[in-house]
């Protein structure tokens, strides 16, 4: 059992650390601010997104998994790699799937060469879904609308270098992002792309890119 004196001093030193959540810290540190921010805003996404979750019936990852089906490659709508997507369990995928079958949302393509893995692919009630379920990030999309192109530019740049940076510290698992891939190089200081031969602004770099292939 910790002494009084003991217990004093440690909890002085739980105190005395630095912690991104605590305003008086993020008074005197900005990228404290931004932290908040960034987490403020992917509230206001989990916000939205429950929103039109409980409208349909449906889990906020079932309306992704179905969002996510509709604008990707069809290799990449598989349990495994979802899971990855998604950054969560296979299990947790593999139940979405079976509601999503239940009720008559998706499809499965069981033609891989394994026979335990299966594609999914949108039935056509699943399309109907997707389109009344896309635009529920619309409100911060307006709201990003208001905000001067040139500023807009400045956080994309800032934004999509967060990303690559968290990505090659394993935080993100997945990316399809221009700084990853194999066609992206450097013209000098401009970002250049061998697989469309053509200089990229900055505001060119795609984020979700569907012509992606990773860098050996």
């Amino acid at each position: 059992m910790l002494t009084l004196p003991v217990e004093y001093a440690r909890q002085a030193l739980f105190f005395m650390k630095k912690s991104i959540f605590d305003p008086e810290e993020q008074q005197y540190d900005l990228s404290s601010k931004i932290i908040a921010g960034l987490e403020r805003v992917s509230q206001a996404f989990k916000v939205l997104l429950w929103e039109k979750a409980k409208q349909l019936g449906l889990s906020p990852i079932q309306i992704q998994i179905l969002i996510f089906v509709a604008y990707h490659k069809n290799e990449f709508n598989n349990v495994s790699f979802l899971a990855r997507e998604f950054n969560v369990t296979k299990p947790t995928i593999s139940d979405a799937i079976r509601v999503l079958d239940q009720k008559g949302l998706i499809l499965k393509d069981h033609s891989s060469p394994d026979s335990r893995s299966y594609s999914i692919f949108l039935s056509d009630k699943g399309k109907e879904i997707v389109g009344e379920t896309d635009d529920f990030a619309n409100p911060v999309a307006s709201q990003l609308n208001n905000i001067p192109a040139d500023d807009r530019e400045n956080m994309f740049k800032v934004l999509s270098k967060l990303i690559f940076d968290l990505n090659q510290k394993g935080i993100l698992t997945v990316q399809r992002t221009c700084f990853a891939c194999r066609f992206h190089g450097k013209n000098g200081k401009q970002h250049y792309c061998h697989l469309l031969e053509k200089e990229l602004k900055h505001t060119d770099i795609r984020l979700d890119c569907i012509e992606f292939e990773e860098k050996s």
